[in-house]
């Protein structure tokens, strides 16, 4: 019985040790090629290369909201120029009746916005490096027959990088604070939209 036990487990591990054995052996072949003078160079990241018409993951959170979608935009000389910026989640924040939300959305239609940016090329490590500008946001929420003047203030707590590796464009944005017919909105919880991975059409 004890033999067979321990042939058993012989079995199991010879292969696990070949398995790991493999994997060193796929590490170690994986830093030669990157060692490997004779192997393909990545060029220099350009600024033009962040030009053009980009389409990319949108993860937008607010609390222990979370919503994913897909989201298109144009990257221009210093500007991101969105054609339909998502603003369910700030319509749901200054309406509160849900059924009310939905037909302020559908009346307001699409909303364009422009993020504004400089850029610098970071060449030790390949990137153009984004600082963002953001402006703040002004919409006329239709409401039971009236409009509610609102105030968006957009924030970048971080850089966005144009990565010339992968020729992707990363980036995030905050609504920091909303404003409604001059009043602050509170208590608030703000809303982030978070472009994790974008890449040119």
């Amino acid at each position: 019985m004890f033999n067979e036990k321990n042939n058993a487990m012989k079995r199991l591990t010879v292969p696990r040790f070949f398995i790991t054995v493999l994997m060193v052996l796929a590490g170690f072949f994986a830093l030669s090629s990157c060692n490997d003078n004779d192997g393909p160079d990545i060029p220099p990241v350009k600024m033009e290369d962040l030009k053009g018409n980009y389409k990319g993951k949108l993860v937008i959170v607010q609390g222990s909201s979370k919503r994913e979608g897909i989201k298109e935009f144009k990257v221009k000389k210093d500007t991101i120029s969105f054609d339909e910026f998502p603003i369910t989640e700030i319509v749901k924040t200054v309406v509160k009746d849900p059924a009310k939300a939905e037909a302020a959305l559908k009346t307001m239609g699409k909303v364009k916005y422009d993020l504004k940016y400089a850029a610098v090329i970071n060449t030790s490590n390949n990137v153009i490096e984004l600082t963002f500008a953001p402006k703040t946001m002004e919409l006329q929420i239709p409401v039971d027959g009236a409009n509610k003047k609102t105030v968006v203030e957009f924030v970048a707590k971080q850089k966005g990088y144009y990565v010339g590796l992968d020729q992707t464009l990363r980036y995030a944005l905050t609504a920091e604070k909303i404003t409604v017919d001059g009043t602050l909105v509170t208590p608030y919880t703000v809303i982030d939209y978070n472009f994790p991975f974008c890449i040119k059409n």
